[in-house]
């Protein structure tokens, strides 16, 4: 198997089976309300950044931070239960990170909408 395949297939793995823990295995409602979006595995896969959202409606920097110190708190325990579920000699670290990428995608909306309304000028 291509080391890319085997990144690929980790990744996925990780996704699948944190998504699965965060919910179930927690016990926290306000974690049980993420979403995992995306998972990137480092080469040597030591390192596993993961990008999650709130399905809750706290937009504000506040509760995105909070939400992220949770998140790195149960990190060890996380690690710990991925470790049988992984089958590898080593699992990766996890590093949660807020997943800003559909609120840039909402920015470009609006912007442009607000450039399809102007009015055309004649040049």
């Amino acid at each position: 198997m291509s080391d890319d395949r085997r990144i690929e297939r980790v990744a996925g793995l990780v996704r699948s089976h944190l998504t699965e823990l965060i919910r179930r295995e927690l016990g926290d409602d306000e974690l049980a309300a993420i979403v995992v979006t995306s998972v990137e595995v480092t080469k040597d896969l030591s390192i596993a950044r993961i990008l999650v959202r709130s399905l809750a409606n706290d937009d504000d920097l506040e509760s995105r931070r909070r939400l992220m110190r949770r998140l790195r708190k149960v990190a060890p325990r996380l690690r710990g239960a991925l470790g049988p579920r992984l089958e590898l000699r080593r699992v990766p670290e996890l590093r949660f990170e807020f997943d800003t990428g559909a609120d840039a995608s909402a920015r470009v909306s609006e912007l442009l909408a607000e450039i399809a309304k102007e009015p055309k000028g004649t040049t």
